[in-house]
């Protein structure tokens, strides 16, 4: 979550704390004198009626974006009523109690089960996992699993002499950047070159040594949306081995590709298959097809997963044994999952992500038949897709691209591109469930009416300190 500050601004007047308050909000008469409304940075002195304070926070929130017009976001934004139903029956239920809401912590069981066989766990039946508050839990304890694995491999020079590193991609998620600083670990990145955007197998390979607890491979880039090589990867770590006797683990950052290449890309090998490969995660609330917040975590086999991160309480009732970096949370979002399983199956799901696809490669042809743009990627991998402006396209930018949208309702983030690529800035389109060809054909049509006006500039508009900001979803 954001760092927030207390109050900022002005303080209302009372008069107009007074008026802030439509008439017909009150639970009687309207033309009764009505009380001013609540102070908003501190607590207010008394309750207010229910109805009152609902339609006082609905109306606010009136000014946040249309979720569903929201092409920045990977995470869900569309479920089946009935989720919803379940998840309101659910949201009460403690996930860490797992004595008191058995069926609960079962329907849990039965996800990682699922996960496992879908992912091809040597044994599915052994294979370790849980769930989380989303992806960046998940990593954090995949992170901690690898250094302490590295940790007892090395406990003659740990922590005496010996700083543990991870190798990644420049261009993974920002919770592995805090992943390395909160837990006191070098992160040693594979910056991009040229036109590829992502990891470099044998770069990654080079920049392993004995300190080295693991390498992070990416299904599915949120710069663009492609996947990283994970089986080249896993092989030049091979190669590396048989050079030097390092034996050096890969985890996959699935947060959305896990729940993608499995029913569209079959033939991919990416997961458990990869003896390398000691674990996965991902988010059930991206391409999971689940509301936030919820992620999920497994591990090869009980080898992989240190038994002393796993803790054991009973104060609760019965013996629980728990490995998450919070407690308390609810089992609304496990339990939509599972339905979500239940309800899809393979084919399902291979069906919404086929047409999400689809939709991201028919939209980004639309794009690219414009000539204003060229492509970085084409929603083949991700239903996800980067574009630029073309080379002789002076008078506007992806930015201002960005913004003219904005007024439109759309929101399609515009950022820059890291180490070695600071000099590119795009647009990145994703396709979810809930984003039908009606919704890309607005769009389309929206762009279309905006670019008489864009090409008609002088130049791009003024860009002050701190817009050209990667985007981290």
């Amino acid at each position: 979550m954001p760092l927030h500050q207390g109050a900022h601004g002005r303080t209302p007047s009372e008069e107009h704390r007074r008026l802030a308050l439509n008439p017909f909000f009150g639970e009687a008469d309207p033309t009764a004198p009505m009380a001013a409304a609540p102070p908003t940075h501190r607590l207010p002195d008394g309750p207010l009626p229910p109805m009152t304070a609902y339609r006082l926070v609905h109306d606010e929130l009136m000014l946040d974006g249309n979720s569903r017009r929201n092409l920045a976001t990977f995470v869900t934004t569309w479920m089946e009523p009935q989720a919803g139903v379940l998840m309101a029956e659910c949201r009460d239920k403690n996930m860490i109690d797992k004595d008191e809401y058995p069926r609960t912590a079962e329907l849990e069981r039965r996800c990682v089960a699922m996960l496992a066989d879908l992912w091809n766990a040597p044994d599915p039946a052994t294979a370790v996992g849980c769930s989380t508050t989303g992806s960046s839990e998940a990593c954090m304890l995949a992170g901690l699993a690898l250094k302490r694995r590295w940790a007892a491999r090395n406990a003659d020079r740990y922590p005496g002499t010996a700083r543990p590193n991870l190798v990644m991609g420049v261009n993974v998620q920002v919770c592995w950047d805090k992943f390395c600083t909160f837990w006191e670990v070098e992160p040693r990145q594979v910056p991009m070159e040229g036109e590829r955007f992502h990891l470099d197998p044998q770069a990654a390979a080079e920049l392993c040594d004995e300190n080295t607890i693991g390498v992070v491979g990416i299904l599915g880039s949120t710069f663009d949306g492609s996947y990283e090589p994970i089986a080249d990867l896993c092989a030049a770590l091979d190669a590396l081995q048989e050079r030097t006797g390092l034996d050096i683990p890969v985890h996959v950052d699935g947060a959305s590709g896990a729940m993608v290449a499995p029913f569209v890309d079959e033939d991919l090998v990416w997961d458990f298959r990869l003896p390398r490969v000691s674990s996965i995660n991902t988010s059930g609330h991206k391409y999971g097809l689940v509301y936030p917040g919820v992620g999920w975590a497994l591990w090869r086999s009980p080898a992989e997963l240190p038994e002393e991160l796993v803790f054991r309480v009973n104060y609760l009732g019965g013996d629980m044994p728990t490995f998450a970096l919070n407690f308390s949370r609810p089992g609304a979002q496990v339990v939509a999952q599972y339905y979500t399983f239940l309800r899809l199956g393979r084919d399902g799901y291979r069906a919404v992500q086929q047409t999400s696809r689809d939709i991201a490669r028919r939209l980004a042809a639309e794009f690219e038949d414009l000539d204003d743009f060229r492509l970085l990627t084409r929603g083949d991998e991700l239903p996800v897709f980067a574009l630029t402006t073309s080379p002789d396209v002076t008078a506007y930018d992806v930015f201002d691209v960005s913004r003219r949208l904005r007024e439109r309702g759309w929101l399609v983030p515009a950022y820059s591109f890291p180490a070695n690529r600071q000099d590119l800035s795009v647009l990145r389109v994703v396709c979810r469930n809930g984003f039908s060809s009606d919704l890309a054909e607005l769009l389309m049509d929206d762009v279309r009416r905006l670019l008489p006006e864009l090409r008609g500039q002088a130049h791009p508009a003024n860009r002050g300190p701190g817009v050209e900001t990667a985007f981290h979803h």
